[in-house]
């Protein structure tokens, strides 16, 4: 876990694939409580799934978290993602479909038409690797596992994605092709390119 940025109001980390943001049921090594080892007034702002990596916002105490929070909750946030996909894309678009829980098969997500919350994505091609694409993904809403789920009904499921990718796609990586690789917030740019 790399510190990307860290001042008197927060805390901004590279959060390596595999690490849980918050304790789990029974995994207490987390981000939360590695960054709380350095700066022990942090306090998460938001969450990543484990298999995700990137930038990860940490608030400096209650009155910080209580602020960046609401600049979560009022969508004043930016956030891109870079992720490989299966398959070919070209150009950009929207994807704006309802997103809600597959309770029988949680914790997974589901498209819900009927009963889902608002769930929007926007995506744009960078590049074509092989017989896939490398898109950038900017999350317009905050669901569980949006991105994953919105590229999967979009028919290009991101590489090793073991919750919504075919197995042969699942198995292209040995981790997630997805990460978290810019943060605007409060008039701070924080930047931090995928390793793959």
């Amino acid at each position: 876990m790399r510190i990307v940025h860290a001042d008197d109001r927060l805390v901004v980390i590279d959060k390596p694939a595999g690490l849980l943001s918050v304790p789990g049921r029974t995994e207490s090594d987390c981000a939360s409580a590695r960054v709380q080892a350095a700066y022990p007034d942090a306090l998460i702002v938001h969450r990543l799934d484990q298999a995700t990596s990137g930038l990860l916002l940490f608030a400096r105490g209650p009155d910080a978290q209580r602020e960046l929070s609401a600049d979560f909750a009022g969508r004043r946030v930016g956030k891109t993602y870079v992720a490989v996909v299966a398959g070919h894309l070209e150009g950009e678009g929207l994807i704006d479909l309802p997103l809600g829980a597959d309770w029988p098969n949680r914790p997974r997500q589901q498209v819900d038409l009927e009963q889902g919350k608002p769930s929007q994505t926007r995506w744009r091609v960078l590049a074509h690797e092989g017989g896939h694409t490398r898109v950038a993904l900017e999350p317009l809403t905050g669901r569980s596992h949006q991105l994953r789920v919105h590229l999967a009904h979009l028919g290009h499921a991101i590489l090793g994605d073991a919750l919504y990718a075919e197995p042969d796609i699942a198995a292209t990586s040995p981790r997630l092709l997805l990460h978290a690789s810019e943060l605007h917030i409060g008039g701070h740019h924080f930047v931090c390119p995928p390793e793959f």
